[in-house]
């Protein structure tokens, strides 16, 4: 496979598309244009999986005079990740010396160029991340502190010119003496992984609720329902209700039966909004209306 394009500080990896255009009476044409590939690193393979974990431990002072020890344990819970995302950083230090200390963390990238038998390597500092003072005879400990990758080139690990590599680097500066350091590596990849804090990240984005619903709003005027004949149709409503002689007046009403009332009721259409008034004046119109079976 291709390897990854980059430019570094003594070297670089490019790629170009070119065209010539032969012509016999008259010299080759010829254009080009750059080509960016990306070689594809998988974090969730099982050897970028594997926790690293490191400590060490320092004697401050110089000769017969020293000043207590200082102790540094750290661990990431995985070698490979993807820009963007946040390492949670493990670590318990401890102080016993007579001097102020301060834990600090960094992502470093190193640059190695080979070539007619000679190597250059250049290192530079990507990202870091700064914890509290710590006093003599005191400890402190990280439980999951964060240092976020920023945008950077995938490892190259396997071109035989130029290498990208990466380390996480968990260091306490000491005061007047050499700092305390831990190195642990790391492979930036391309393709994220799904297992950890990545996981959880993206079971929290599946199941997230979307609220903007609560800013709708009822409306002032509700719609009036469909017509009657949208919803029944002639058939179905003569099949239903019998044919009955209109009434004549009140007293010829009561002498039928109950049972066709009921029925009439039942598939009568509702009236119209423009039928009802909102406002009556006249208390007398309002009638309660009562049926019994």
């Amino acid at each position: 496979p291709l390897v990854t394009s980059f430019t570094g500080k003594y070297g670089s990896i490019q790629y170009y598309v070119k065209a010539i255009l032969e012509r016999p009476a008259a010299p080759d044409q010829s254009v080009q244009t750059e080509l960016q590939v990306i070689s594809h690193i998988d974090v969730s393979s099982p050897a970028l999986l594997t926790p690293v974990l490191r400590s060490q431990e320092k004697m401050v002072g110089c000769w017969f005079f020293t000043s207590g020890p200082v102790s540094l344990s750290a661990k990431i819970e995985r070698k490979g990740y993807c820009n963007g995302e946040a390492i949670p950083i493990y670590a318990e230090i401890e102080n016993c010396s007579s001097r102020l200390i301060v834990p600090k963390a960094a992502i470093f990238q190193t640059q190695t160029y080979l070539a007619s038998g000679k190597t250059k390597t250049f290192r530079q500092m990507v990202a870091n991340v700064r914890g509290n003072h710590i006093a003599s005879g005191s400890t402190d400990t990280w439980n999951g502190k964060t240092l976020k990758i920023p945008p950077v080139s995938p490892s190259i690990l396997d071109c035989c010119i130029i290498r990208v590599e990466y380390s996480l680097a968990v260091y306490i500066h000491i005061p007047g003496a050499k700092k305390l350091m831990i190195e642990m590596p790391l492979v930036i990849g391309t393709i994220p992984c799904i297992a950890f804090s990545s996981r959880n990240s993206s079971i929290t984005s599946q199941f997230s609720m979307d609220m903007s619903w609560l800013a709708l709003t009822m409306p002032e005027h509700p719609e009036a329902p469909p017509n009657y004949a949208d919803v029944v149709s002639e058939e179905e409503f003569s099949r239903h209700v019998p044919a009955y002689p209109p009434p004549i007046d009140c007293e010829e009403q009561l002498c039928c039966p109950v049972f066709a009332y009921i029925q009439e009721f039942r598939f009568q259409p509702p009236p119209l909004y423009s039928e009802i008034d909102p406002h009556p004046t006249d208390v007398e119109e309002i009638q309660p209306v009562s049926f019994m079976l």
